[in-house]
């Protein structure tokens, strides 16, 4: 049994290595079923497909931002972004985890999370610097714990990722009262009430009003999609995995 400390400094110093492919494993994610993160990892790190489809989406939620905000005041409205997958890649503590053929634990994370070595995901950066150019804000809403916020904005921080505020979770994932927040102007001391005028994510709980359930709705309760509401690829985890498998 490989101990934590070990398990960790691989993770942190990417030190471990299989000599070839990775195998295929089982990890537990927090809270949901395991998922096999061998070719999801694979395909997030080494497709040009990836590297498409977040191009392809910032652009897309560029152009209809650019829409959006015609006439708007600037500094009175925002944008949703979600952190992890969305903004920001966990790709390299993933790969660790599958060349180590170990679960995802939550003194592994906290120690990735304090390495502050998460990168800005193809297209990110552009996107927020139109965002600022129109007059907009940040609004940074993840579900990375309250504690883990100090180095969350330290990473953005270190690669230059701009954002008006950080809101992590406290005691719910739930997303909507962190939105009503920021629309009130009790998010930070610094924002006054903000129109939040789009929604970016990797999860359905990253949009208002959708849920793991929707999937059975008709095509109409996806409307948003596209026009408000901006969804990236993630295939390594997430609200999807407590889902039957049919």
């Amino acid at each position: 049994m490989k101990s934590l400390v070990y398990l960790a400094c691989c993770v942190l110093l990417a030190a471990c290595s299989t000599g070839g492919a990775a195998p295929s494993k089982t990890v537990q994610s927090e809270g949901v079923v395991g998922s096999d993160l061998t070719r999801p990892v694979h395909w997030m790190r080494n497709s040009a497909e990836f590297q498409a489809a977040f191009l392809q989406t910032y652009a897309l939620a560029g152009e209809h931002l650019r829409k959006r905000v015609e006439g708007m005041e600037p500094g009175t409205w925002a944008v949703a972004v979600d952190a992890d997958e969305t903004l920001i890649s966990n790709s390299e503590y993933e790969k660790a985890l599958v060349e180590l053929e170990q679960g995802s634990t939550d003194e592994l994370w906290m120690e990735w999370v304090t390495r502050r070595a998460a990168p800005p995901l193809p297209g990110a950066l552009r996107f927020l610097d139109l965002v600022q150019d129109l007059g907009g804000r940040i609004a940074i809403v993840t579900n990375r714990k309250e504690r883990d916020c100090p180095d969350t904005r330290a990473n953005l921080e270190a690669f230059d990722i701009p954002f008006d505020v950080l809101l992590c979770r406290t005691d719910s994932r739930e997303k909507e009262p962190r939105w009503e927040s920021i629309e009130k102007g009790t998010a930070s001391p610094d924002l006054p009430p903000l129109e939040i005028v789009m929604w970016l994510g990797d999860n359905i709980n990253d949009f208002p009003d959708m849920v793991q359930e929707s999937r059975f709705s008709s095509p109409e309760a996806f409307g948003d999609y596209g026009s408000r509401f901006f969804m990236f690829p993630n295939p390594s985890y997430g609200s999807w995995e407590a889902n039957p498998f049919d």
